[in-house]
């Protein structure tokens, strides 16, 4: 009996474990590399990343259109505790932000409000020769207060009552991941999804260069907020509030997703929200307006006051007379965007559902719509805003991960390698050129989406696998 055909683009479960233990290995070698970088030179942390990039995106491909089995989540799991566990005793080399994360705990262990103080002020003098390793690696200690919000703070003084050190503090980032990663596995499951798309964030070099290796304190905001998306799905509104606001009080950005998670009729989501605002702002309070620490400063460091932070406003410039466009045009057209975008946001939320709960109420397919609503949100924040740092867009893995979208991947990818690249230098007209390339790239990205959108062949070539496709 002749062999049913088998097209020549669709592997057997096996064909894909195989390829993704490769690209794994290749993964793990090129994460062995970056520590090695740090000292020795040898192609470089544009070649480390490059690469790196390389094996995800076709991990990512392999992974989403490919069939597999029980041990594909396994091997996606090891290659990303590998990757990280390489990381986490090596100094960070590409940002020294953790090191004020645990000063900011050994300073609330003595009893003093991390907001009150800079790191180099006398008052705080007693804290230096037991913490040097801490005071000495700081950035901005002479000038500087603290601009973490208080929910940070508090995960700040947690850990430092473990260990008030580097090492510990990336550690607990490490595992926040691991939180992260548990809530998409559960979002993909119950979205009708396989597990193994969770990929797309395990394998991020994004996430393991500035997660695993310098320790941000991005990741506790990615963790509160994959649970607030997961929560919103099952229908919890005051804990869909409670790590909203927690997300929000690590990092400001998760704000924005305000309008995409809210169901009209709901006053419990908001209410959780604001309560934990005002609950954990009151532990801090004695700081007086100094709660905000570096936030205005940072402003003015940064550009925004100027706009030179903002890359569409230098675009704008540098077309004939409007070289003197002020930023308050560009902002008040950027709030013009986000407002519309809120409102699109408003109109189509469902209201709070009657005589249904739990995962019946989350399953209405018009209700799933908040994810892709507020992954539109997060990323023309970010558009708008212009980061000039990789891991400010780590916060876009999540959603890249439920909902794979090539404009988005582009973004993410595009900065993290540029930044390795000499364009990362961080002067005025190297993050000009830096984003005109970026920014290109997002362009062409949407263009190739919206013709694979109407190109029927690769449907059949890159066909998505669902949960019920997987075999045993």
């Amino acid at each position: 009996m002749t062999p049913p055909y088998r097209a020549w683009w669709k592997n057997r479960p096996w064909h894909t474990n195989a390829m993704l233990l490769v690209l794994g290995i290749g993964l793990m070698l090129l994460t062995r590399q970056l520590v090695s970088e740090f000292d020795h030179f040898t192609i470089g942390f544009s070649g480390v990343s490059g690469w790196s990039v390389i094996l995800y995106l076709v991990a990512a491909v392999v992974v989403i259109t490919q069939p597999v089995n029980r041990a594909t989540f396994p091997i996606i799991l090891g290659v990303a505790i590998v990757c990280r566990a390489m990381l986490l005793v090596p100094e960070p080399a590409m940002s020294s932000d953790i090191y004020r994360y645990a000063w900011d705990g050994v300073v609330q262990h003595a009893h003093i409000s991390p907001y009150r103080y800079v790191p180099g002020d006398p008052a705080l003098a007693f804290l230096r020769e037991p913490n040097r390793d801490l005071f000495d690696s700081m950035n901005r200690r002479d000038y500087a207060h603290t601009i973490y919000p208080p929910a940070a703070q508090m995960l700040f003084y947690v850990v430092t009552f473990i260990n008030p050190a580097m090492t510990t503090m990336k550690l607990a980032m490490v595992l926040l991941e691991g939180l992260t990663l548990w809530g998409l596995v559960q979002l993909l499951q119950e979205l009708g999804m396989r597990r193994e798309q969770s990929l797309l964030y395990a394998w991020c070099p994004l996430l393991i260069w500035e997660i695993g290796s310098s320790g941000h304190i991005d990741s506790a905001m990615m963790a509160f907020l994959v649970l607030a998306l997961l929560f919103r799905l099952r229908g919890k509104p005051v804990r869909t509030g409670l790590f909203l606001g927690a997300a929000v009080l690590v990092k400001f950005f998760p704000l924005v997703l305000l309008p995409a998670l809210y169901r009209r009729g709901d006053w419990k989501m908001p209410a959780a929200m604001v309560a934990f605002t005002v609950a954990s702002y009151s532990c801090y309070i004695s700081a007086g307006s100094r709660v905000f620490g570096f936030l205005g400063g940072y402003a003015q460091e940064e550009g925004v006051n100027s706009g030179s932070r903002f890359f569409l406003l230098d675009l704008a410039r540098h077309v004939p007379g409007l070289a003197n466009l002020p930023t308050v045009a560009f902002l008040a057209v950027a709030a013009t965007i986000m407002g519309a975008l809120v409102l699109w946001c408003w109109r189509r939320s469902l209201p709070s559902p009657k005589g249904r709960s739990g995962l019946l109420a989350a399953h209405l397919r018009g209700d799933e719509l908040f994810l892709q609503r507020a992954m539109l949100l997060a990323f023309a924040t970010m558009l708008l805003f212009s980061p000039h740092y990789p891991w400010y867009l780590a916060w876009l893995v999540p959603f890249l991960t439920l909902m794979p979208n090539l404009p988005v991947m582009a973004y993410v990818c595009g900065l993290f390698y540029l930044c390795a690249t000499p364009l990362g230098a961080g002067t005025v007209e190297a993050q000009y050129s830096l984003n005109r390339l970026l920014y290109a790239a997002v362009a062409v990205a949407f263009l190739v989406s919206l013709l694979l959108q109407r190109w029927s062949l690769h449907r059949s070539l890159l066909r998505v696998q669902t949960e019920g496709q997987r075999a045993p």
